[in-house]
């Protein structure tokens, strides 16, 4: 009898893995598998709570060679039907799909689905009324120490465009105010990422660092007892922070969304400084923002307006009858 090579016998273990594990069984090998590779454990934790939803919408349990493709069409009919937001739909599928494509790409399955089309939602910028109320600076005679840090943050958060868990791990020592820099240690592509700080930021910075004091490797913002901030109370932070000024707006995200547009169409800046700026691995995120805000369209669209044509002929021939 021919003896079985190595990759022979890790073929077979998987077709036997394929024929005998659960939808649920594989997606908890998946993660590991993910979790080899570096992925960070928020990322992790979003694939978990993914999972959850998923299964109110297909059995999880049921053997993963029965699966096909008409069972996850019937899994996203199925959202559809509850009322899912679009943006919910489209976020657990992104889940499933990189599941699926993992699975396949390992052997273990052969399905295919595609992108859920999800109408694009363009959200709403703090104007500039708005970040003029939230950029006052609070009576330091009169404040907290956390209505001053909150203050500080919206000053940072307005700067640079920072996402918030980057916001949350910046050190002190990470604060290179002579020559204007920070340097970010936490990112989502996980690369050290050194950002510009405009004079004003600085100046504020400065001021900030003598009254929080603190050591090089505590954490830059943190609550009124010197610990980190957590995710939900840099968001509780921003939020009663908003209302106390007024501002119905209370999303932290919503400052990077609000730095991309005056970057481009206030500042007239380019797609690849706002890349790095935001720290895009891509352009095709920044693609979207330069989508909503074109800045080569809009400031030259008087040259090119049918209208505005029509109107300059029409004075023209005014200008010459008088």
């Amino acid at each position: 009898m021919r003896k079985l090579s190595l990759k022979n016998e890790s073929t077979l273990w998987k077709l036997s893995l394929k024929n005998d594990t659960s939808f649920r069984e594989l997606f908890s090998i998946f993660l590991t598998a993910k979790k080899a590779l570096g992925v960070q454990e928020k990322t992790l934790e979003t694939y978990r709570a993914h999972l959850n939803a998923v299964a109110h919408h297909i059995d999880i349990d049921r053997s993963i060679s029965d699966f096909r493709k008409s069972d996850f069409d019937s899994m996203i009919v199925s959202m559809r039907n509850s009322n899912l937001a679009p943006k919910s739909i489209k976020s657990y599928l992104i889940t499933v799909r990189a599941f699926l494509n993992w699975g396949r790409a390992e052997g273990y399955c052969n399905i295919t689905i595609g992108q859920f089309k999800c109408p694009e939602t363009m959200k709403d910028p703090y104007t500039d009324e708005e970040l003029k109320v939230l950029l006052q600076k609070p009576n330091m005679k009169r404040c907290t120490f956390a209505e001053y840090r909150n203050w500080v943050m919206v000053n940072f958060l307005l700067d640079s465009g920072c996402r918030a868990a980057t916001l949350r791990s910046i050190q002190i020592r990470d604060l290179d105010l002579e020559h204007g820099v920070c340097n970010y240690r936490h990112t989502k592509n996980k690369k050290i990422q050194a950002i510009p700080l405009s004079s004003t930021l600085v100046c504020i910075l400065k001021e900030y660092i003598v009254i929080r004091k603190g050591a090089p490797m505590d954490v830059l913002f943190c609550t009124i007892y010197g610990d980190p901030l957590n995710e939900s109370s840099l968001r509780k932070a921003i939020y009663s922070y908003n209302k106390s000024r007024g501002i119905n707006k209370t999303s932290t995200h919503l400052f990077r969304h609000t730095f991309a547009k005056k970057y481009l169409l206030d500042c007239k800046g380019n797609a690849l400084v706002l890349q790095q700026l935001l720290g895009h691995s891509s352009l095709d995120m920044t693609r979207h923002y330069c989508n909503l805000y074109s800045t080569d369209i809009l400031n030259a669209y008087d040259m090119i307006s049918p209208l505005s044509q029509i109107q300059k002929k029409q004075e023209k021939i005014r200008m010459k009858k008088n």
